[in-house]
């Protein structure tokens, strides 16, 4: 049975409206999101970093675990190649390096110095707001894949790629990209949330003997 030309037009039509309802866009995507992130207090996971960038594009990978709390806390202790501390208690950052026996420390950025991206991990930010959200080229059954350009310049990168799962909307990578070609990619797995870290995760104390290098604000 052959289908008359405007009919078979019509049924086109349906089925590309049938697929775009099924497919929701990326302003809604990343409204479910940040819906999602504003009712999640504390997270952790393991973590991937992986940086490729510079005249030689030089490559480097480093792995460890990350906790999060809300508002303002982070830890990430990285445990390869090289052993480090970077922990912010909602009220100062600290960066320690056992192998250098010297702990760097500087005020947490208030809200309208710190990067969308650093405002969004610590419940601050928001994606709609801040970002205008497309969906990169390519399609994945298991995760959506944000492409987001920052509505106002940001010193540390010029776009980021976030990459959640389709189903539980956990952020799965995290991608920042700059000018240089520069590549600064976190690959997160054994993603959990709301477990009740205690505060006391973010207290950090040097051990003794460690030079401690202060910021002018915090002289």
């Amino acid at each position: 049975m052959r289908i008359q030309p405007c009919l078979a037009l019509i049924l086109a039509a349906a089925i590309a409206a049938a697929a775009s309802a099924q497919t929701p866009s990326p302003d809604e995507v990343a409204a479910a999101l940040q819906k999602k992130y504003d009712g999640v207090r504390d997270f952790s996971a393991d973590f991937t970093q992986l940086y490729e960038g510079g005249v030689l594009r030089r490559k480097a990978v480093e792995r460890g675990a990350v906790l999060v709390k809300k508002p303002g806390r982070m830890r990430w202790n990285y445990k390869s190649p090289e052993e480090k501390v970077f922990v912010s208690d909602g009220r100062q950052v600290q960066l320690y390096v056992p192998a250098d026996k010297q702990v760097m420390v500087s005020s947490l950025p208030a809200d309208d110095q710190a990067t969308s991206a650093v405002l969004f991990l610590m419940g601050k930010g928001n994606l709609t707001r801040d970002f205008t959200v497309s969906f990169v080229p390519g399609r994945s059954e298991k995760t959506y894949v944000l492409r987001l350009q920052p509505k106002t310049r940001q010193a540390e990168y010029d776009w980021l790629q976030l990459t959640v799962d389709r189903q539980s909307l956990q952020i799965r990578e995290l991608m920042a990209g700059d000018q240089q070609g520069g590549r600064s990619t976190f690959q997160f797995t054994n993603f959990k949330e709301n477990t009740g870290i205690s505060d006391k995760t973010f207290a950090f104390t040097p051990p003794p003997g460690t030079d401690v290098v202060k910021s002018r604000q915090e002289r």
